[in-house]
């Protein structure tokens, strides 16, 4: 499984962004995506998740009502719509992958990694 993450930039508070995950190698329909970050000098968070099959949604409390995650079937990719954005959410972003169709919330129940994104919200 790959997976390629891009989408970051640098934005203003209050903004909007859209990262991309774009998954190959398998079949994904037992698959849970899920995007995670890390700021500098912390350790990885959960932000969101999405199982493949069926769409049902999970989302860290901090990012619940401004940040959406989806996922577009025909084209394998997930992706994470980041609205009134604020400068805590700086971070590098991850998506992950996992196959099963259970969410969790912690990094190492995931098997695979794309290689991160840079968010950066300036005040």
């Amino acid at each position: 499984v790959q997976l390629q993450a891009s989408g970051g930039g640098l934005v203003q508070a209050g903004g909007s962004l859209r990262l991309s995950c774009a998954a190959s190698g398998r079949t994904f329909s037992s698959y849970t995506m899920a995007w995670f970050r890390q700021a500098a000098g912390k350790e990885r968070d959960f932000v969101s998740a999405i199982i493949w099959s069926g769409g049902n949604t999970v989302y860290a409390d901090s990012v619940k009502g401004r940040f959406t995650i989806s996922r577009d079937t025909a084209k394998n990719t997930t992706y994470l719509q980041m609205n009134s954005l604020k400068p805590e959410d700086t971070a590098v972003y991850y998506c992950a992958a996992r196959p099963f169709r259970v969410v969790h919330r912690t990094a190492r129940s995931y098997n695979y990694w794309g290689q991160g994104t840079q968010v950066t919200v300036s005040s």
